[in-house]
């Protein structure tokens, strides 16, 4: 197919095409899926996984190709293939990043796969932020970048305070009802065009995270352990083979940085690429708007979470601090810098068991993850980090097994350091105070 040929989606497409979107991101996708609507998409959120999703990417996607794009492509080519789906009324979305990696070229190879496959007639929506894509029919409006905003401020949350209590809860499955029951209520408000603008959040949030706060808990000293490394591979449950129930079954408290460092690490980079090599005025500052406008929701994040006893991540401002006589801003494909200034975030705030997810052959982060450990271990010696490669040739068994490896370290320098204290349920100081009556009106009110 000639490179200009492929189908686009049109403008007239969102009256009759369902959109099918990747999984990456479970919590934040779902608010995403809800956005679209709102918009007046029709769209699903796959949830197909299995053997055969790798093994229809191996089939149509070289296997050099890493290990996102088999995923990604075999579970889109699933989904067409399972009988669900309306052919010639079906279109995909994809995001790009825009950057060197290999993640920026997955639509053309997602094209080619279709085509290959026997759905020529499918068109492919890119998702980005850099016009990669301009003859799109899926605009990007300032509202509709300000929803997206606010679909990872809301699933950054309710995946850190479902993270820090589940792993302590006397009632065991509380959490995640409580995750479950919040995920419906934001995407109904998300549909009435409601709950995203900075006043409503604001109100929200704390209403959310008391609530959380509330679920009686035991608190026993647990091995804390960090997730860092590729985006879709660190996120996707497909895609590193369900890590987080892993190591929740081996009775760990995990800490996945949220996906809105991502998303300030991309506003960021146009702005240092043009500081350290050259460009206009306007290039160079560019960015410090974006973060200004995005800080002044993170800030409310943070300070949400620790009012309610509840470890907060750094600002990302703080993040880059990181980096300082460690990595430089400039290494930024992929996941570049970010990578490493997280592991450091990670072993500074007592999370110091790191898994670094990354896919088999992926140069940025070989590089800025497996390729930092050493550095990060001579800076921080309580430092407990194990890479851990996915591809389609690597064994479940053998991944769980170099985990397990990590956590026996992890489990006798817990048991040295004495911290074992007496079992008793407790309930955070912040469940004491009732929120106050203008938060829960505000947030009754967008019901």
């Amino acid at each position: 197919m000639e490179a200009l040929n492929y189908p686009k989606f049109t403008p007239e497409m969102k009256k009759t095409h369902k959109i099918l979107i990747p999984n990456m991101a479970p919590v934040q996708f779902r608010i995403l899926a809800a956005v679209m609507e709102q918009a007046g998409y029709t769209c699903e959120l796959l949830e197909n996984c299995g053997s055969q999703v790798s093994e229809l990417g191996l089939k149509y996607v070289h296997n050099d190709t890493c290990y996102p794009a088999l995923l990604v492509i075999g579970q889109f080519l699933d989904a067409l293939a399972s009988g669900k789906y309306d052919l010639d009324r079906t279109a995909l979305i994809i995001t790009q990043t825009g950057g060197g990696c290999r993640a920026s070229n997955y639509i053309h190879l997602l094209r080619k796969a279709l085509v290959k496959a026997g759905y020529p007639q499918v068109p492919v929506v890119s998702l980005n932020f850099s016009g990669l894509e301009k003859d799109s029919g899926f605009p990007m409006t300032l509202p509709f970048l300000r929803r997206l905003l606010a679909v990872i401020y809301y699933g950054d949350l309710l995946a850190a305070l479902r993270a820090q209590t589940e792993p302590y809860e006397v009632r065991k499955g509380d959490a995640a009802c409580l995750q479950e029951k919040w995920l419906d209520t934001i995407c109904g408000w998300i549909r009435q065009d409601k709950g995203w603008t900075n006043r409503e959040m604001k109100g929200a949030m704390p209403v959310i995270a008391r609530e959380f706060a509330a679920v009686p808990v035991r608190r026993t000293p647990k091995v804390k352990v960090g997730v860092v490394g590729e985006i879709y591979v660190k996120y996707s449950p497909l895609g590193n083979n369900d890590l987080e129930r892993f190591l929740a079954s081996q009775d760990c408290e995990v800490n996945l940085p949220g996906l809105m460092g991502f998303v300030q690490y991309c506003a960021y980079n146009p702005s240092e690429t043009a500081r350290l090599y050259g460009g206009t005025f306007l290039e160079k500052h560019v960015s410090d708007l974006v973060l200004k406008y995005i800080e002044g929701m993170e800030s409310v994040v943070i300070k949400v979470l620790k009012d309610n006893g509840y470890h907060a991540p750094l600002p990302f401002r703080e993040l880059i601090k990181l980096t300082h006589g460690v990595i430089s801003t400039g290494d930024k494909m992929g996941e570049g810098w970010l990578l490493t200034a997280e592991m450091i975030e990670l072993v500074r705030a007592g999370y110091e068991n790191i898994v670094c997810a990354q896919p088999f052959g992926c140069l940025p982060n070989h590089i800025c993850g497996k390729g930092m450990i050493n550095k990060i271990r001579e800076l921080y010696p309580q430092a407990n980090i194990t890479p851990i490669d996915y591809d389609p040739s690597a064994t479940r068994v053998n991944q769980e097994n170099r985990i397990k490896l990590m956590l026996a370290v992890a489990r006798e320098r817990l048991a040295e350091q004495g911290e074992a204290q007496p079992e008793e349920a407790v309930r955070r100081p912040a469940v004491e105070r009732p929120a106050p009556e203008r938060l829960r009106k505000r947030a009754k009110a967008m019901v």
